[in-house]
């Protein structure tokens, strides 16, 4: 069987289909899993042990065999630690191949394959019988089918099927009870991510999209590390609310449902986003609790646990509203077997709408459609915005012929408004084009810009009104790009249109350079670390396939995250390594870069941070990665805009800090791939 996997191709600005190796499944897959971060994270485990234990407990003292069912077992650690606890035989549901195969490694390497049986199925295709997948029915049922918006997974589904066909009725359930909680806040950070606001550029103000009324946005749930959005960010203008309980001890229904919670307004404001999260009772009586609450939520913030697999969730109303000090309001949550939405209604609200829930958000404008979260923020930061503006205004003529080259961008837009004599797009997509036609509708444009769904080496002069091209613009922005050199397809972009450019013609940007750093991670690190035995279990739940998956990627290249929800330290002075002049051609030669970099700060260097710059003209540049000085300890401030590179080290290098020690580099782009390969090594003098 061929394995397919997509990959950016930045010469061509599209996501490619490539065939990958036998090996991809595990060295792929199991390495974005996220099963290193889940094993390092010792209040999950624990909390999981205690409440299996006890659960283990409670069926003994009925006098019954302990059977248990293991829904999603991953490794296979909570079947081991089920055994552990005493339960005589546990049938362990894995419906991902490659990690099935390497449960049943794991198992055998800690000696208990003869009381655990690994199913290689959905859980929902599993039978029971002589002659099924499980003999007999369980009677304690251990899950770990949760995301950051707990059912998103088909948790729901996947429990219903469970208690109809697979468990005793009265069964016990580790976990007993998830909580769901919920709090109305003002932010303008936040809801910067959800609607393209107006925007001033040169006394011109510019609405987003025509007056057709307010559109929903995307329905998809907005997944952060809520600990890294700081408190004075947003104004909560009502109390946690408790939205409501699963049991998972009784059968769960997949069915739509809604709940509501009433409260007074704690605050006057603009009601606008929903922070939410959920805790984990696992047991009965609730004395141990698992708790995905931000950080800032606890006394000491620093004793929170961390992790990646389970976040936190913002949703977003449909319409944001004035609510004011001491005013009644209702929230309410729907969920279907897959998704939550939220919606705020006041008193006179309620009395004058329909019992009826609310429906599921639906975007109407096609823009959460084109642009994801980030870009939105992107959009709408004002101090970027003036950054291309001023930049435009310094190279624009009475008789420029303009052309932008990004996807969805703004820019030719602001090109008009600023006085160029003719205006053109070149988008990637028909919906993209639409979504930026509504823009030029919506502020009496519509003509103003001409806007061309075609490849830059299809352009012709014809195309441009027999004109040469005088300013060539990009942000540069692509939705294909996955790492931050991928947008380096604007310099493909500018080399195919060399023949209609002019003599003189202005580049913006006119250039760009990969930067680096090495850095200590606060807690990334932990997404790509060994994992020995469980403290307090006595198992050991990675074996040498796995963590050789684990190891696979991050040796041969970098690999995106977006580096403000993961604090890190800066360790060497942060570097400009390569530079890509875009008023030139792209070169058919490689373009190499060596040099090394001393430790000037004392840490444990855990990779390489990466990230673009681009240089818009000569003293205006905008960063996709840093976007202010290194603190004197090393802390970083990154752009929530774009992801940036990381470089993992297979092991960690310590750093004293005297600049005896340094990271070496080399990097090579290759222009027939449009990709740069690099290398790394820590080096002590």
């Amino acid at each position: 069987m061929k394995t397919f996997c997509g990959r950016a191709n930045p010469t061509t600005g599209a996501l490619d289909w490539v065939e990958e190796s036998e090996e991809y499944d595990y060295h792929q897959e199991i390495a974005r899993s996220c099963y290193a971060d889940m094993l390092h994270d010792h209040d999950r485990n624990l909390k999981y042990y205690q409440g299996i234990r006890a659960a283990v407990g409670r069926v003994k003292a009925r006098g019954e065999k302990v059977i248990v069912l293991d829904i999603g077992t991953g490794t296979g650690l909570l079947s081991m630690m089920a055994l552990t606890a005493g339960a005589d035989f546990c049938f362990a549901v894995e419906v991902f191949k490659p990690m099935a195969e390497a449960a049943q490694s794991i198992v055998k390497k800690n000696g208990f394959s003869e009381k655990i049986k690994i199913i290689n199925k959905h859980s929902t295709d599993v039978t029971v019988g002589p002659d099924g997948d499980m003999q007999m029915k369980a009677n304690v049922l251990i899950t770990e089918l949760f995301d950051t918006e707990l059912i998103g997974e088909g948790a729901l589904p996947s429990y219903a099927h469970a208690h109809q066909n697979l468990v005793q009725e009265g069964c016990e359930a580790v976990p007993h009870r998830a909580t769901v909680y919920a709090q109305l806040v003002e932010s303008e950070l936040l809801w910067s991510w959800a609607q393209l606001q107006p925007v001033e550029v040169e006394g011109t103000r510019l609405v987003p999209l025509p007056t057709g009324g307010p559109c929903a946005g995307a329905h998809a749930v907005c997944d952060i590390q809520l600990s890294q959005v700081p408190p004075h960010s947003f104004t909560p203008l009502g109390p946690l609310c408790t939205m409501f309980s699963v049991d998972f001890s009784k059968p769960v229904s997949s069915a739509f449902q809604s709940h509501s919670s009433q409260f007074v307004a704690q605050a006057g404001g603009r009601a606008q986003v929903v922070l939410s999260w959920w805790d984990l009772d696992m047991d009965p009586s609730g004395s141990i609790v698992c708790t995905m609450a931000p950080s800032w939520t606890y006394k000491q913030p620093k004793t929170a646990p961390w992790r990646d697999h389970w976040m936190q969730s913002v949703y977003f109303l449909p319409v944001e509203s004035s609510v004011s000090d001491g005013e009644e309001l209702r929230l309410t949550v729907c969920h279907d077997d897959y998704s939550l939405w939220y919606s705020l209604q006041s008193p006179s609200q309620q009395s004058s709408q329909s019992e009826a829930a609310p429906s599921r958000p639906c975007c109407t404008c096609q823009a959460h459609l084109v642009w994801n979260r980030p870009r939105f923020g992107e959009l709408n930061d004002r101090r970027r915005t003036e950054s291309y503006v001023s930049a435009l205004r310094s190279v624009l003529r009475e008789d420029s012929v303009c052309l932008g080259v990004s996807d969805g961008s703004l820019l030719p837009v602001f090109a008009h408004v600023l006085g160029a004599k003719k205006v053109y797009g070149l988008e990637n997509s028909r919906m993209s084009k639409q979504v930026i036609e509504q823009v030029l509708e919506a502020n009496s444009m519509k003509g103003a810009v001409e806007l061309l769904e075609i490849r830059p080496e299809q352009l012709s002069s014809k195309d441009l009104g027999g004109e040469q091209i005088s300013v060539l613009m990009g942000e540069p922005y692509f939705s294909t790009s996955l790492l931050p050199w991928h947008s380096l397809f604007f310099w493909y972009c500018r080399t195919a249109l060399a023949g209609l450019l002019r003599p003189d013609a202005a580049i913006l940007p006119r250039s760009a350079t990969l930067h680096m750093a090495a850095v200590e991670f606060q807690d990334l690190w932990m997404i790509r670390a060994p994992c020995g035995t469980c403290e307090g279990f006595d198992v050991t739940p990675m074996d040498e396939m796995v963590q050789r998956s684990l190891d696979f990627r991050e040796s041969l290249e970098a690999e995106p995250h977006p580096l403000w929800e993961y604090p890190c330290r800066a360790l060497t002075p942060p570097t400009a390594v390569m530079t890509f002049d875009f008023t030139q051609c792209v070169p058919q030669q490689p373009i190499s870069s060596q040099g090394s970099l001393p430790f000037t700060r004392i840490g444990r260097c855990h990779g390489v941070a990466l990230w673009m710059e681009y240089h818009l003209t000569d003293d205006i540049t905008v960063s996709a990665g840093l976007i202010g000085p290194v603190s004197e300890q090393g802390e970083c401030e990154w752009s929530r805009h774009r992801k940036q590179g990381v470089y993992f080290f297979r092991s960690p290098g310590e750093s004293s800090g005297d600049g005896r020690a340094s990271v070496s580099y080399s990097f090579t782009f290759e222009p027939s791939l449009g990709d740069i390969k690099m290398d790394f090594s820590i080096e002590v003098q």
